[in-house]
């Protein structure tokens, strides 16, 4: 299966590696795609190793090509997961707005692409109504969400907001690794 793994800026973007790596070696072709803050907690070189692809963060990473890799990797994806999927790159995909490359995607892929979600953020965050109405629309537009969970939270609360265990988001993707 073609996947497009896209990681926001959160602390749970270390499972990303996990989930990278155990979806390549499953036999998946796995791009991921990383906002500039989730470089912040993991480096692209880590997942370009696990993947064995480049990884996109900015589109000044397209310069290789006359062709937007972007639209490219939209048009193939059979996936397009986000994990973990911060507050902010939900609002994105909400309310349409594209301020990189990862938003970009969301919007360029076709109506047919699953889209998954496995959101990671403090619980007020999520609890907010903000937050609460982009999570309604993007279901509404035929998203799927895997998670939050419950727990100790890196902010130090507890409570939801948790990015769901690997093996939970494998399972709830019906992929067995």
């Amino acid at each position: 299966m073609n996947i497009v793994l896209g990681i926001s800026g959160s602390i749970a973007a270390y499972k990303a590696a996990d989930l990278a790596s155990r979806l390549s070696k499953a036999g998946h072709e796995v791009h991921t795609v990383m906002t500039k803050a989730a470089t912040e907690f993991i480096t692209p070189l880590t997942l370009q190793v696990l993947t064995r692809q480049p990884v996109l963060v900015s589109l000044e990473d397209e310069k290789q090509s006359w062709k937007p890799g972007h639209i490219e990797l939209a048009d193939n994806a059979e996936l397009f997961l986000v994990a973990p999927a911060s507050a902010d790159v939900l609002g994105n995909f909400a309310n349409g707005l594209a301020p990189d490359p990862l938003a970009a995607i969301y919007l360029a892929l076709p109506r047919t692409t699953r889209v998954v979600f496995a959101p990671a953020m403090n619980g007020k965050m999520w609890q907010h109504p903000a937050t609460q109405r982009n999570i309604a629309r993007l279901r509404e537009d035929g998203a799927e969400f895997i998670g939050p969970a419950t727990g100790d939270l890196a902010c130090g609360y507890q409570g939801v907001g948790r990015m769901s265990q690997v093996d939970e988001i494998l399972s709830g993707l019906g992929i067995s690794c």
